[in-house]
């Protein structure tokens, strides 16, 4: 059975930084693409940042570039989401999710991802 489990959640002031992480278990992940996405109350669920498993190719939403970086781990099953100069507006619940999908292609849509994690909240208080 596929599992994505995140870790690395809780509260920090504006400024602060976190780092998401997310293991995947049940089969190798090194061959889909990874993503980060988040959903705030009231919101539809967006896209934050996701990552190739072909040569590592990286993409992010405008709202979070130059604060958080996206990398992976193959040998661990595991992909990182280092979050940087939090503002109050990155509150949200945040998933990963992995995509089968050809080496050089980040899809930015959740419909396109197969597998969910069950998600991490993310505070940040002004």
């Amino acid at each position: 059975q596929v599992q994505l489990v995140e870790s690395g959640g809780g509260l920090v002031q504006a400024g602060g930084s976190l780092r998401l992480s997310c293991a995947a278990s049940g089969r190798t992940f090194s061959n889909s693409a990874m993503g980060w996405f988040r959903q705030a109350p009231g919101k539809e669920r967006e896209f934050v940042a996701g990552i190739s498993w072909g040569i590592t190719r990286t993409y992010y939403t405008d709202s979070v570039k130059g604060r958080f970086t996206i990398s992976r781990d193959n040998a661990k099953n595991t992909v990182y989401l280092q979050m940087n100069s939090l503002k109050p507006e990155d509150t949200a619940v945040y998933y990963c999710a992995t995509a089968a999908v050809g080496q050089w292609y980040i899809p930015a849509r959740a419909a396109e991802y197969n597998y969910w994690g069950q998600g991490t909240q993310v505070t940040v208080s002004s």
